[in-house]
């Protein structure tokens, strides 16, 4: 079994846009080590994450998590903050390719966006995360819940470094 991951919970609801996470006001920064300071500045009531995100926290969202533009900002600026795993009932199709494409893991746990309109989790639980099965414990609440676990091929694009280091390393096998 793998590495246990553990980290407080930041909460969000269902269609977070790219906007909210990292607005495009800050699109002209290009060093993603730049980009953490950016997060979610404009999500309210999250207005102090980037000031207060800890390295192992987690990003805690309901459906359609990265809807929006398909900038990689919005992967670059939560990776570099140390968040190790977006949580999300759903996400769009281009943030999750970015994510991946990025070595960034993207857990999707069915029947999150009712727990968190119905408070089963909330902003600063301590979670307990399982990559490798999915499984996630809200250890403050009690809560169980299971999201898809990272697949092989997602494992190995991560283990590379992201995709284009994996490809480069398949072509030279």
């Amino acid at each position: 079994m793998g590495k246990t991951l553990n980290g407080r919970a930041w909460v969000f609801g269902d269609d977070v846009d790219t906007d909210l996470i990292y607005h495009n006001k800050y699109l002209a920064e290009t060093d993603p080590k730049n980009m953490p300071q950016y997060s979610f500045e404009y999500y309210p009531g999250k207005e102090k994450f980037a000031k207060e995100v800890k390295p192992g926290d987690f990003v805690v969202a309901g459906k359609n998590f990265g809807c929006g533009s398909s900038r990689e900002h919005a992967v670059y600026c939560l990776k570099e903050a140390g968040v190790p795993v977006i949580l999300a009932e759903t996400c769009s199709r281009i943030y999750y390719r970015n994510a991946i494409n990025n070595a960034y893991p993207v857990l999707f746990v069915k029947g999150l966006s009712e727990a968190i309109k119905c408070g089963r989790i909330k902003d600063g639980d301590n979670l307990a995360v399982q990559l490798d099965t999915g499984e996630i414990r809200d250890e403050t609440s009690g809560a169980f819940f299971h999201g898809d676990a990272v697949s092989d091929l997602e494992r190995d694009i991560m283990d590379a470094g992201g995709l284009i280091p994996y490809l480069k390393a398949q072509k030279s096998r």
